[in-house]
């Protein structure tokens, strides 16, 4: 069985609390886009789980998000048989777009799938949480609001279609790093999520992409001044607004114009400020335009 996990970006992260257990209360509007990386998975006579992927530096055991998903499900139903696991890594390590969690989400729904468990979307997105905050809405996909720890998800309606353009400049920030530089009193400007909402309710995406924003990013573009100027040649070059991704340091920019978007990827790679360029369009949930969902 193949399987796609899709990428996400932040179209909007607001922080609005510290909760007494260290975790940090949230309000995000969460999109899937057109950005992937590859599962293969083969059911197995001998039991136990067995994962490779194309990247050296990334660990194959428990360490590994989609080997901890498909022990969680193989445990709780005492599977016998094991897996052979091969994932194929497209989407940057440590870039804020849920890479991982979304490898994770992957790998639960090929293993309910592989062993004919019958798990519901719903039921999958409960055991989910217990591998990591956004692994529940890597198996839902498509527009959300997210809110507590990033695990209670609301359905919006699809976001207006629009092109994406990724620029990942080569640094990485660890999520645990982005969050211990933050202070509540520090945040001068919190995004109107509730606004943003509507917009995209209505389908006016030049009204959504005005509210955007990202609490995370005037700490970490203090850190990195290149997250900046990545958004700084979008925006000169048409996207319609360019913000850091998560907890960065991936930039992404909104376009409306498919040829501009082409010509600022084109820019944004002679510039050499992005290790990683990547022009691609969002994930449309009731679309079916992937094969694994």
């Amino acid at each position: 069985m193949r399987l796609r996990a899709l990428a996400k970006i932040n179209l909007g992260l607001d922080i609005i609390g510290k909760r007494e257990d260290g975790y940090h209360e949230v309000r995000m509007i969460m999109q899937t886009i057109q950005m992937y990386d590859v599962l293969d998975i083969r059911k197995t006579k001998r039991p136990g789980i067995s994962l490779s992927t194309n990247l050296p530096y990334i660990p194959t055991d428990e360490r590994n998000l989609v080997y901890k998903a498909a022990k969680l499900l193989m445990d709780e139903f005492h599977l016998k048989e094991g897996l052979n696991i091969k994932l194929a890594k497209s989407i940057p390590v440590a870039a804020g777009m849920a890479g991982g969690s979304s490898d994770a989400a992957a790998a639960f729904v090929g293993v309910n799938r592989i062993f004919n468990l019958g798990l519901s979307e719903e039921e999958l997105m409960e055991r989910a949480v217990k591998v990591g905050a956004d692994v529940p809405y890597c198996i839902m996909r498509g527009t959300a609001l997210a809110e507590g720890i990033g695990e209670k998800l609301t359905w919006i309606p699809q976001m207006p279609k629009c092109g994406v353009l990724i620029g990942k400049p080569g640094v990485s920030v660890s999520t645990r790093m982005a969050y211990e530089s933050i202070s509540m009193d520090g945040i001068e400007k919190h995004p109107d999520i509730d606004g943003m909402i509507q917009d995209i309710k209505r389908k006016d995406l030049r009204a959504m992409t005005a509210k955007m924003g990202n609490v995370f990013e005037p700490g970490i573009i203090k850190r990195y001044p290149v997250i900046k100027e990545i958004k700084d040649l979008m925006e000169a070059n048409g996207a319609l607004k360019a913000m850091m991704s998560g907890s960065g340091p991936t930039v992404f920019g909104i376009f409306d114009n498919g040829e501009k978007m082409r010509a600022a990827a084109s820019l944004l790679r002679k510039s050499k400020l992005a290790k990683t360029v990547f022009a691609t369009t969002i994930y449309n949930r009731n679309g079916g335009d992937t094969n694994d969902k």
